[in-house]
């Protein structure tokens, strides 16, 4: 077995790979072997490091180097300078912004600071394609402990003891779903990942499943031996191709290891794990349509009660967890309860990723204590706003969650808090959003979401979200009325009180929740025909400024309806009623003459 003195980590999430680090991986092989030390450096493709923005990313260690944005060009540098005369290339690490400080390890990063990655813990620090790099940080002794020191009803205590809350949106407690699973008679009992992660902007359990598949499959493992379940399936979207294959890859290795299959660790128990693809429906992330796609029907949602865990898949008790939920259980046991339950808040234990996006410097994946204030995610983790702009509301829970305003900023991140004002913790989506953003369009663009995604089967969803985009579409184009604004809120209302699932019983947050914190926008809307941040098309009018338009012609050039008019070296004007607000006016002019509001 080789034995190499040095190890180059380099970022194989999606992302990465989108950048180019499939390239950057080939150059460092191809210029290794040229220098014909390929017995003592290894390249290493791994999961996500989570700074997405400064992708992709290469770790040299045991260096501890940690080299930011690289090509395929620097790539062939680092080999030549760092790997071959030991010279770390400073052009080629993280540079603070404000201090312009140049930062060679990770642990420095403003990004990183806070964190705390457990669920994450081994993304970018392992080959997600060897069984044995998972093995090496104690992959698979959650499960031998379990499986020889421990019944079920001790390692479901433990679990509840720890606090763990469900990830995937709801926040159910982890151990009680586990518990009430276990006492539900039957021969036949099944465990499900959910991995239909649906939510715009969110891609957690993506980047676990791509940088620490084992992880899933050992918890999964775990809690079929807890409930007294042979089987599990991962559910997993199609859109997924790179960790549909990363999955496929841990089980093989797991059934040839003997960590799958019939009689696990020689212990008797057996279990097996087959996947699932999704064509991609956002309904089917909710576990009952989830079932019934797994049987084969269509995606829709039944009636609870009965709930999955008293009659679930071909209508035997079954638990369903998400990914980062599963991610979280073989720390818990191997640590302990008390450790997990120590960090977080009273009700909100240990940490949660959240997929951090929209208009923040820093795009990536971070993972933080609960309790962590947006503030803190926003601005320390995330780098602020882009071009400095000023901040105006962030949107938690996708689809089903609200959106926060700046007087909030200070909100600690956890479920009960976010639900108070009027959000929700979701699966982790955090969209950034700025002055220039306009908040009735966004409720508009999350409802247009839930009116596609929705399965049509229960009225309150299927019409009352279709009236409610109606309006806001009215809204959008001058003709709402204050009479508008009212039924908007009956309407939200009513659908949250009456749809048949949780996301048809959320789909209205976006709406009611900027109309709480953004009222003055919705009424300038309606009242004043104008979209205060300039991006409804319809309420717009574009305007020159006298002062500064020099009389060139060059607007009235471009402009296909011929709403331009004036003579050369004089002061030009835009008829409103020609006007079809293209912008070619505003994006030709030079001399920053022309306006919209």
């Amino acid at each position: 077995m080789v034995k190499y003195r040095m190890d180059l980590l380099v970022c194989g999430g999606t992302g990465c790979q989108a950048s180019g680090s499939s390239e950057v991986v080939e150059t460092f092989k191809k210029e290794i072997e040229k220098e014909g030390l390929e017995n003592e450096i290894q390249v290493i493709t791994t999961g996500c490091f989570g700074f997405c923005e400064k992708g992709p990313i290469v770790k040299i260690s045991p260096d501890n180097v940690f080299y930011v944005e690289v090509t395929p060009e620097k790539a062939v540098r680092i080999v030549k300078e760092h790997i071959i005369k030991g010279r770390v290339v400073e052009d080629y690490l993280y540079k603070e912004p404000e201090t312009k400080e140049v930062l060679h390890e990770q642990n420095e990063m403003p990004f990183y600071k806070k964190q705390l990655r457990i669920a994450l813990r081994n993304c970018g620090f392992i080959d997600p394609e060897n069984i044995y790099e998972y093995i090496a940080v104690d992959g698979y002794q959650a499960l031998g402990k379990v499986l020889t020191e421990m019944t079920p009803e001790k390692v479901i205590e433990e679990i509840k003891r720890s606090g763990l809350r469900g990830r995937g949106g709801g926040g159910f407690p982890t151990g009680v779903k586990w518990e009430m699973t276990r006492k539900s008679k039957s021969n036949q009992k099944y465990v499900i990942c959910n991995a239909d992660e649906g939510d715009p902007g969110a891609f957690m359990d993506r980047s676990i499943l791509e940088g620490d598949p084992h992880s899933v499959l050992e918890a999964m493992a775990i809690c079929g031996y807890c409930i007294g379940a042979d089987k599990g399936y991962i559910y997993i979207r199609a859109e997924y191709p790179l960790a549909i294959q990363r999955l496929r890859i841990a089980i093989n290795q797991a059934y040839e290891f003997g960590l799958l299959g019939k009689n696990i660790l020689g212990t008797g128990f057996n279990f097996d794990i087959d996947l699932k693809y999704g064509a991609g429906a956002f309904i089917c992330g909710e576990e009952t349509a989830l079932i019934n796609s797994i049987e084969g029907g269509r995606g829709e949602p039944t009636v609870k009660p009965p709930f999955p865990a008293q009659k679930g898949l071909w209508k035997q008790p079954t638990n369903i967890n998400n990914v980062e939920t599963f991610a979280n259980i073989c720390p818990i046991l191997l640590k302990g309860a008390d450790w997990f339950s120590s960090i977080g808040t009273e009700k909100s234990k240990g940490t949660k990723v959240f997929a951090l996006a929209g208009k923040v410097n820093n795009v990536g994946l971070v993972e933080v204590p609960m309790g962590l204030t947006l503030r803190e995610i926003i601005y320390e983790l995330g780098g602020g706003i882009k071009g400095d702009k000023k901040f105006k509301a962030v949107q938690t829970g996708g689809p089903s969650g609200g959106c926060i305003p700046a007087q909030n900023l200070d909100t600690p991140i956890d479920y009960d808090t976010l639900t108070q004002i009027g959000s929700m913790m979701g699966s982790g989506g955090m969209i950034v959003m700025d002055e220039d953003d306009c908040m009735v369009n966004i409720a508009k663009f999350y409802l247009e979401f839930s009116c596609e995604e929705s399965c049509g089967r229960c009225t309150a969803c299927r019409v009352g979200n279709t009236r409610m985009l109606e309006i806001l579409n009215e809204i959008t184009e001058g003709k709402g009325t204050m009479e508008h604004l009212d039924e908007l809120k009956e309407l939200g209302q009513i659908i949250k009180d009456s749809s048949l699932c949780g996301l048809g019983q959320t789909s209205p947050n976006p709406v009611l929740s900027t109309m709480n914190f953004f009222w003055d926008e919705y009424v300038a809307h309606v009242k004043d025909k104008n979209c205060p941040a300039g991006v409804c098309t319809a309420l717009l009018k574009y305007f020159i400024l006298p002062d500064k338009c020099v009389g060139c012609t060059a607007c009235a050039k471009v402009c296909p309806t011929n709403a331009i008019s004036g003579e050369v070296r004089k002061t030009h004007i835009i008829d409103q009623e020609k006007c079809i607000k293209c912008g070619a006016c505003m994006a030709t002019c030079r001399f920053n003459a022309i306006t919209r509001r």
